[in-house]
């Protein structure tokens, strides 16, 4: 009997070794194949001693099958904690961390709007500068008081102090480094600087009839003359059937100072800047193709390519002035777009101000090349020029010889994918800037134009070879250039370059009633 029951435990204790150490019910050394057994038990840890016997291993196996059996009393969360001990976890975030913190719930948020941790956030980014090592007696004696007062005022008082205060001065930054202007554009000189002081992008929000929104992220930006060239391309496109709109806003990272380079983990804000209807990528709407794509322009200056063969959505392309182009993408709101501030009219008594004193620039691009980079001065009209509501301003003459400008390179819209890349013909990237006699800007655009064949020239004979035509309007005025296609030199000559612009923004620009 004794030599059977020697047996039946050894059998036993060789499949407890074989079976995988219970995690929490017994300590390692029993799981161990070292473990010593003696004559009294099998030892788990000094001083704790197992009795052995076929009653107590299957005792041991039934307990070990209640500890496998998973536990629903046993997790924790943060939630779980007191809120004195979450305080003090959210003590160690910065204030971009604390912001995502307050969006989890809204215990979190009343939790994340704590003045007292605040208050150490708003001293610490905008204390006193020091001239020497050790600390003012007065500045402790602030710094204590701030703190005393922390608890008197209401929940998030410190919170929107750091913001606005955040905020004024990387607007402040922004305006010394906007302050330099081009001489021959007007606009901002050091909008690269701009850019990276603010940490500035650009998104698309495509919205579906269902309510389903998909933002995108731009793939690709570059940084003209006048004007943002902002790409969007990828592979997770929406089908195009279940879109309705497309908004462009401006993301700006809401602490704007403390990053270069825009992400989308952290806090951001948006701008809207135009909202465009998808249901107009019509035949009317198409500026060309290729073998690949075909392109449509929705105004103002948006560029959407479809797959010819699938007809869904390849890249989005969006051409933005630099005219306020900072303020449009910085101080709108997520549904409205910004505003810009009414123009006072300059008090003259000229009887023909508002006629003469233009300076017109003008750029022809595409994928970073420059076709067309010209400024016109002293540009001007009489009163016989008012008729048909607009104000005609010849640009380039063609009797006059001497104005007529060659393109340079080839014209065409380059479009890029994650696979494939090509080029528009007889397309390109139109940047104007119209400065009134005062060097305010008075009409500026960033637009797809074609190059159409035409009849000919219309102020005169044709030259020996085939005309050609550009021609883009909007609510403020239209511009109408022809071109002539040299075969010995393979360039187009701009012969004739004409802006019409409307008299009822003249007159309510400079206050006149032409």
């Amino acid at each position: 009997m004794a030599i059977g029951r020697g047996r039946l435990l050894q059998l036993q204790w060789q499949c407890l070794l074989a079976r995988p150490p219970p995690l929490g019910c017994f300590g390692s050394a029993f799981a161990s194949p070292g473990a010593a057994a003696g004559r009294a038990g099998f030892r788990m840890r000094p001083g704790a001693m197992l009795p052995a016997g076929p009653a107590a291993l299957s005792r041991r196996a039934r307990q070990d099958k209640v500890c496998r059996r998973p536990s629903t009393g046993c997790s924790a969360s943060l939630d779980s904690l007191p809120s004195e001990v979450l305080l003090k976890i959210l003590s160690y975030l910065d204030a971009a961390a604390l912001l995502c913190a307050g969006c989890v719930n809204r215990r979190f948020y009343h939790l994340a709007n704590d003045n007292f941790i605040w208050i150490r956030i708003y001293s610490t980014a905008f204390s006193p500068r020091r001239s020497h090592w050790r600390v003012d007696p007065a500045e402790k004696t602030d710094l204590s008081v701030n703190l005393l007062s922390a608890g008197d005022k209401e929940a998030g008082y410190w919170k929107k102090e750091y913001l606005t205060k955040q905020i004024a001065s990387v607007k402040a930054a922004l305006a010394r480094v906007l302050k330099p202007l081009h001489p021959h554009t007007g606009l901002p000189v050091k909008t690269k600087e701009a850019l990276r002081v603010s940490g500035l992008g650009w998104v698309i929000i495509l919205r579906a009839a269902d309510g389903r929104e998909y933002t995108m992220e731009h793939a690709d930006l570059s940084v003209n003359d006048s004007s943002v060239t902002v790409v969007w391309y990828g592979k997770d496109w929406p089908p195009l059937a279940t879109l309705s709109t497309l908004d462009l806003c401006g993301a700006t990272p809401v602490f704007m100072g403390q990053s270069r380079t825009p992400s989308r983990i952290r806090p951001r804000w948006h701008s809207l800047i135009t909202k465009y209807q998808l249901s107009q990528l019509t035949e009317s709407s198409a500026v060309g193709g290729d073998r690949l794509m075909r392109v449509f322009c929705l105004p103002p200056g948006l560029v959407v390519g479809l797959w010819k063969r699938e007809e869904e959505l390849a890249f989005v392309m969006a051409n933005l002035h630099l005219y306020c182009l900072v303020e449009r993408s910085m101080l709108g709101s997520p549904a409205v777009p910004y505003e810009l501030p009414p123009h006072t009219p300059v008090s003259d008594d000229s009887p023909e101000r508002g006629l003469h004193g233009y300076r017109l620039h003008v750029d022809m691009h595409s994928g970073g090349a420059s076709c067309l980079c010209g400024s016109f001065h002293n540009l001007s009209a009489s009163k016989g020029y008012l008729e048909n509501e607009y104000m005609k301003l010849t640009v380039i003459s063609f009797k006059n010889n001497t104005e007529h400008l060659p393109l340079i390179g080839k014209v065409g819209l380059s479009w890029k994918t994650n696979s494939f890349d090509g080029c528009i013909k007889s397309c390109s990237i139109m940047d104007l800037t119209l400065l009134e006699e005062y060097g305010k800007p008075f009409w500026c655009f960033s637009s797809p134009v074609c190059v159409r064949c035409c009849p000919g020239p219309s102020d005169g004979p044709s030259f020996l070879g085939e005309a050609y035509c550009v021609d883009y309007s909007d609510s403020e005025g239209r511009l109408h250039m022809e071109l002539v296609w040299v075969e010995e030199t393979e360039e187009y000559f701009i012969v004739s370059l004409a802006l019409y612009l409307r008299l009822a923004k003249v007159n309510q620009w400079f206050g006149t009633q032409y």
